[in-house]
């Protein structure tokens, strides 16, 4: 008689070994590892909320998340006062549905009633009259057509309310242009792992950059392209004119400044000039009224 119980054992004993084998990039979790790599929504809000109050001289309620991906922002918002409203839009059902179990679930119920998550297209979406339209973290650069960013402004134009503010960040400088790899350690807990940022091309006569975010492991695994962008490298001035021609009437850039080692300090200042820096990054704010 066949002995089937010795085959199932060894069946069993390689299905623990597969187990025990499986690397730290295997079972990544590639949106929490972006959250603690590349956005501070603490910081963010900050930015977003002084800068409006400074500009308007109030406290806005009202703000939404354009390709609001986890709805970080959202939620960070939302927490800041019990007036606060927040909507996200993001054409993604993966991420949002991230974003509903592992951010808004951590709200209060009575945070969580005051964020609403949009599966639409930003193009597209219909919403109230807002305070605060946020497009952050470049997102926008994925219009590579003139006439589709425009098209993009010209809908927030319309769907901000009579003094509502639209912000944006960029990025530039001459190692923009480089088909580079830069790395960063970042701390998770009592674990470390590497934040790689590749910049795998760029083509001068399209402005087209294609660029890839990776992350390493101690245990030597790697989560190769866990995010990827196909974009256009837009300019300062591109962006500026295109706001202007859709009716924004104040537009005003904020250049982060560096500490006394050459770091970057994380305070942003209105500014008429920049600075030509390798790296830069700015925040734009445009204004309805």
């Amino acid at each position: 008689m066949t002995d089937h119980s010795n085959r199932i054992d060894k069946k069993t004993a390689m299905g623990k070994r597969k187990k025990k084998s499986q690397s730290i990039a295997d079972t990544a979790d590639r949106h929490h590892l972006y959250e603690l790599s590349v956005q501070c929504s603490e910081a963010e809000i900050d930015f977003v909320d002084d800068t409006f109050k400074k500009l308007k001289g109030r406290r806005a309620k009202r703000l939404r998340e354009d390709f609001c991906g986890t709805a970080n922002v959202c939620c960070e918002w939302v927490k800041r006062r019990k007036s606060n409203q927040a909507i996200g839009v993001d054409l993604d059902t993966e991420v949002l549905q991230w974003g509903e179990a592992n951010q808004l679930a951590k709200l209060k119920s009575s945070q969580r009633k005051r964020v609403t998550l949009l599966e639409e297209n930003v193009l597209n979406v219909e919403t109230e009259p807002m305070e605060i339209i946020s497009a952050m973290n470049f997102s926008y650069w994925l219009f590579k057509e003139r006439d589709q960013l425009k098209c993009y402004f010209q809908r927030v134009y319309e769907q901000l309310s009579d003094d509502g503010v639209l912000f944006m960040d960029a990025y530039g400088g001459y190692d923009s242009y480089k088909e580079i790899e830069e790395e960063r350690d970042i701390e998770d807990g009592d674990a470390t792992f590497t934040y790689i940022w590749e910049q795998e091309k760029y083509d001068p006569i399209s402005g087209t950059l294609i660029c890839h975010i990776h992350f390493d492991f101690e245990d030597g695994s790697r989560y190769e392209k866990a995010f990827s962008y196909d974009w256009r490298l837009w300019s300062l001035p591109e962006v500026r004119e295109l706001l202007s021609e859709v009716g924004f009437e104040k537009i005003t850039f904020y250049w982060q400044g560096f500490d006394d080692d050459g770091e970057p300090d994380g305070i942003f200042l209105p500014v008429e000039e920049g600075e030509a820096d390798a790296g830069w990054i700015c925040y734009m704010t445009a204004e309805k009224s």
